[in-house]
């Protein structure tokens, strides 16, 4: 054997290059809000129309981070909540403010709507985790689904920097069956407000109010915009 084989014997055989892997897929375009707003969708800030206007496929969520600001509520709005831990808690359980919060939305692909998943942190003990689902079903085209059978149909609407959902009325899923709640037997009614803030970050507020026991929650939080992730 001369050199020059014995050198060409002995080299290391390089290493194979790993596979690319390729980037996450941007959500798709989805145009369920926009047909609930009409005309009003042009009237919202382009952050806005980008946050409700992206639907994400499987494995993907779009996350938001940030601190809620204030949490008020009267007696009446604190038993509410306290007796609603009987469907998962949908409404926040303690007063004050200056704690962490993250929102986590991914597809239901159940219902065709969205899933929410809204994590707040407490004084003590672990945060309080809250689940529910954007429906786009009902007289009013879109319904939060809280659990336990409950639900609430929403009406959408364009306001100064941002978009609302309100109550138009509650609803008890059973066996099948759609019974709507009287008024008299509701908790009141419910505005939750999404107004951006520019630079990423925007405003989220949710407030209760009884035409007997006056306001019974106020929440509000402010969160900013994170990358949307993708899990394989």
């Amino acid at each position: 054997m001369n050199a020059m084989t014995a050198r060409l014997t002995m080299a290391p055989t390089p290493a194979a290059a790993p596979p690319a892997t390729a980037p996450p897929a941007a959500p798709l375009a989805d145009p369920r809000f926009r047909r609930l707003l009409g005309a009003g969708w042009a009237a919202l800030p382009a952050a806005v129309r980008q946050r409700f206007g992206k639907r994400l496929g499987p494995g993907q969520s779009a996350n938001y981070a940030g601190e809620v600001v204030l949490c008020r509520m009267n007696l009446a709005g604190w038993l509410l909540a306290q007796a609603a831990r009987l469907i998962g808690a949908p409404l926040p359980l303690d007063r004050g403010g200056g704690v962490a919060a993250v929102v986590s939305v991914t597809e239901d692909g159940a219902s065709g709507g969205q899933v929410w998943t809204r994590v707040y942190a407490r004084a003590r003990g672990f945060p309080q985790v809250i689940h529910s689902a954007k429906r786009f079903a009902g007289p009013t085209g879109l319904e939060e689904y809280l659990g336990g059978g409950v639900a609430i149909a929403l009406g959408v609407s364009p306001i100064a920097g941002g978009i609302r959902f309100a109550s138009d009325h509650y609803v008890l899923l059973l066996g099948g069956r759609r019974l709507r709640l009287p008024a008299l037997l509701s908790p009141g009614r419910l505005t939750i407000d999404h107004v951006d803030c520019g630079d990423g970050s925007f405003l989220f507020s949710l407030a209760l109010h009884h035409p007997l026991l006056g306001e019974l929650i106020h929440l509000i939080s402010r969160f900013h915009d994170m990358k949307e992730t993708s899990h394989d």
